[in-house]
């Protein structure tokens, strides 16, 4: 199994690499000229790591979706300008994803655009945000509605950091890579739930599954790395799984959210005839294993209903969604939010889910 993933991006080809040892020499695998964003949980646990540079060369930033915003940006721009970054710095963003997103945001219009690298830190980033290109700010409570496309120029994966994350951060990006495996009709969809309870004791064991979710996702954002056709298929799940997240205050993790956004889609794909009972049954015992505990029960269907309408991907008044057929077919969809779709909804919330 090679150590390297190579990544073909319109702006810059980059790689993926798969380190034992990037938190000892962290400096070194990020160049000598660099500048450091890193979420404030990481600094805690392995701020001695980070010892040796000098300070003004490193931000600690909060990683909470309140910071994944334009005002964090201009923020992290103005300390960055005030620690005298220039040009030719690099900017390494070391955390999840809301600190990638923040530092490739601000890597992209900062002196029109600096170099950056990341090291994700959690199961999350390390399995799907860390490729891809996309950057996401979010406005108010509306979630990544700005942003662009600006990939790294380097990606280091080290999967000790996995082993300081809660259960819930772990069961996040396990949904996540999920998503992807339903998405390419993957056998380490089964695979992972079959070894769900070891993949959580052992870390380290996540490593093959990491790289099957950024092989499908290579595949795809090589060939539509700005989202204008395939790639809208991997919003499956996400749709549901945003509205979710909002109502919630993000109680519930991102993965979690659209493992439960996966199972809806599925079940609404059911009831419009698209994806027959036995397929839905099969994946609904699969995703149910990293389907949180929640009081669905008391969702307030008002405000779910709309959160969903405000998705940005919505046209008119109809909301645009990822729906399968069965795994490896997704199909983009169309439908009114009317009566028949809402009481599917609240059905799947006040019957399936419990």
């Amino acid at each position: 199994m090679s150590d390297t993933i190579s990544i073909q991006s319109r702006m810059r080809d980059y790689a993926v690499y798969f380190r034992d040892n990037v938190a000892a020499d962290i400096e070194s695998a990020c160049g000598e000229r660099a500048f450091f964003v890193i979420d404030s949980h990481v600094w805690k646990l392995y701020g001695n790591l980070f010892s040796g540079m000098p300070e003004e060369r490193v931000v600690v930033m909060e990683p909470t979706e309140e910071n994944k915003s334009l005002d964090k940006s201009k923020e992290l721009i103005e300390c960055l300008v005030e620690k005298r970054i220039r040009k030719n710095n690099a900017l390494v963003a070391v955390g999840g994803g809301i600190t990638q997103d923040v530092t490739a945001f601000t890597a992209s219009v900062l002196y029109r655009g600096i170099e950056w690298k990341f090291v994700p830190t959690t199961l999350l980033a390390q399995g799907d945000s860390c490729i891809g290109s996309k950057t996401s700010i979010n406005l108010g409570m509306n979630k990544n509605l700005v942003g662009n496309f600006y990939p790294p120029s380097a990606v280091f994966i080290d999967l000790n950091f996995l082993s300081s994350l809660e259960l819930r951060d772990i069961q996040s990006g396990m949904g996540e890579m999920m998503h992807f495996f339903v998405y390419a009709g993957s056998p380490y969809l089964e695979k992972m739930v079959g070894h769900y309870k070891e993949l959580i004791a052992d870390r380290s064991k996540l490593r093959e599954y990491i790289r099957e979710s950024l092989l499908i996702k290579k595949s795809v954002a090589e060939v539509d790395e700005y989202d204008k056709g395939e790639r809208n298929k991997f919003n499956y799940g996400h749709t549901f799984g945003h509205a979710l997240e909002a109502i919630s205050n993000y109680e519930l993790r991102h993965g979690q959210a659209v493992t439960v956004g996966m199972d809806l889609a599925n079940y609404i794909a059911t009831n419009y005839g698209m994806m027959d009972r036995d397929t839905f049954g099969t994946l609904h015992n699969l995703l149910k294993v990293n389907i949180p505990q929640y009081d669905y029960r008391g969702i307030n269907m008002d405000a779910y209903l709309k959160a969903l309408s405000k998705d940005k991907k919505n046209l008119g008044n109809d909301l645009v969604c990822i729906l399968a057929e069965r795994p490896g077919r997704l199909v983009k969809h169309r439908m009114a939010m009317d009566d028949r779709f809402q009481a599917l909804v609240r059905e799947y919330f006040q019957g399936v889910m419990n």
